[in-house]
This record gives structure tokens, C-alpha cells and sequence, in this order.
């Protein structure tokens, strides 16, 4: 059995398990992970499968990936967890809530609905996809090849955390690009039929300023998350634990705590 690497903060049997978003790892997370942990939770940065220091694996697919799960909280001898997911993670923290709920206390979804997306990383990954590692000899000029691609320095910058030395003389990314541009060609999302859904205490955070939800999205996310609470978060996108952490963090620990 593979058991998905992670960093583990905290000593409590107040369990909260993080799913990073795609391409990125559990180290993401770090410093919001501390100061919930300072809150009396035991908080588990997971890099999912493909992603980060976890072994990499042809097969990927939400599927595999609660699979991934089941056997980590049974590996850490968790019965019940609470569940932080974001964009991707989010997508598997609905799809664990529908397949396996008795593992899931609490769930957070951060920036993500449940609904079909299209590929919306396809500059991204064409940009990555541009990398040559046997060119390239520094960070620097990883992020000038980039940057022909993402405009976004920020988004650059998160991508440049997974860059790293394989060897002595050559970088390499540290998620499996192959496998998950095959991936990204159905979008990150599950398609979500009417059985799917979860009665559990949830909580659905979006940024005021993303385009991954909307308002209208509020019907299907009650319809399907029958005692979720839905907060917009102000002057924030995609990222928005990252563009107003103070509020995030609040909301988040205030929900987990009640």
C-alpha cells in the first residue's frame, strides 16, 4: 500500500486533513496550517497523489485519489477527520463526502462548486509543457519561459515552489506534468449527478472577485450540501486564503470550533 506523504502539525485527536488544488502541494498550506493547529487541531498537509514529495502513478482520477485517502487516515488510525479543500481538493473533498462520509466531521470548500468545470489551467500547462529541463539551469530562467505563457507573477511563483534539484545538475517539477495534462483535458471536476451530496456541517468559501463561483451557484451547492453555510469572501480571488488570510482563517477556525 502507498501512503501519501504529508507534514503533520499539531498533537490533538482534533483531526483536520488539507487538500491542496492542482499543481500545487501540501506545503502551500504551512502557515495557515500552524495557526489552526494553534486552535487544538492536529492538521495534515497532504500532497495528493502526482503532486509534491507523494509517489507518482499513471492512473488519475478522483477515484484513486479517495482511494489515496481511505488508506491514509486508516494508516494514521483516524476515524473521523475534518476536511479543508481547495479548487481541486475541493473537488475530492466531494467526492470523499459522497463516497466514503463516515470518514468526514466537518468539510470546507474553498472556491469550488459543485459543478462540471472546463480546463481553465490550459496557458498554465502549456507553459510547463515548454520547459525544457535539459535546456535550463536555474529558476530564473524557468520563470522568464513561463512568464511567456502566465503574466501572472503570482501564479508563476506558485508554480516555481514545486521546481526543484533532481540531481546535482538537472531541475524537474515535483508533480507528474504528463500525467496530469492528461488529466487537465476533462477539466478538474467531477461530473455531479443528483444522489451526490453530503448532510454533514459544511462551509463554502469563494472569493468576491474569482470566476469559479458565483452567486448562482448557491441553489446547486444547497441543493447538494443540505446544511452548508456559503460566505463570499471580500477582495479576493481564486486564492483567497492567500488574499485575505485574517477573514479565511477566521471564518474557517470559527466553523471548525462550533
Amino acid at each position: 500500500m502507498k501512503i501519501l506523504h504529508s507534514k503533520i502539525i499539531g498533537d490533538s485527536n482534533k483531526h483536520v486533513i488539507i487538500l491542496h488544488g492542482f499543481l500545487g502541494m501540501g506545503d502551500n498550506w504551512k502557515t495557515h496550517a500552524k495557526k489552526i493547529s494553534l486552535e487544538g487541531f492536529t492538521v495534515h498537509l497532504l500532497d495528493l497523489r502526482n503532486h509534491g514529495r507523494s509517489f507518482w502513478d499513471d492512473d488519475f482520477d478522483f477515484d484513486s485519489m479517495a482511494e489515496d485517502i481511505k488508506d491514509y487516515v486508516k494508516s494514521k488510525n483516524i476515524s473521523k477527520a475534518d476536511f479543508i479543500g481547495h479548487s481541486m481538493g475541493g473537488n475530492l473533498a466531494f467526492y470523499i463526502s459522497n463516497k466514503v462520509p463516515d470518514i468526514i466531521n466537518k468539510i470546507v470548500i474553498v472556491d469550488i462548486a459543485p459543478k462540471k468545470y472546463k480546463n481553465v489551467h490550459e496557458d498554465i500547462l502549456l507553459g510547463l509543457k515548454s520547459i525544457d529541463f535539459n535546456l535550463i539551469r536555474s529558476r530564473k530562467e524557468v520563470d522568464e519561459k513561463l512568464s511567456l505563457y502566465i503574466s501572472d507573477e503570482r501564479v508563476r511563483q506558485f508554480l516555481l515552489k514545486s521546481v526543484y534539484w533532481e540531481s546535482e545538475s538537472k531541475l524537474g517539477f515535483r508533480f507528474n506534468l504528463d500525467v496530469l495534462y492528461e488529466f487537465s483535458k476533462n477539466g478538474i471536476s467531477n461530473e455531479f449527478k443528483s444522489s451526490i451530496g453530503f448532510n454533514g456541517p459544511s462551509l463554502f468559501l469563494h472569493g468576491e472577485l474569482s470566476n469559479y463561483v458565483n452567486k448562482k451557484d448557491y441553489e446547486l451547492i444547497n441543493y447538494h450540501y443540505t446544511n452548508a453555510s456559503i460566505i463570499e469572501v471580500p477582495d479576493s480571488g481564486h486564492w483567497l486564503h492567500a488574499d485575505n488570510p485574517n477573514f479565511f482563517l477566521e471564518k474557517t477556525i470559527n466553523f471548525l470550533n462550533s
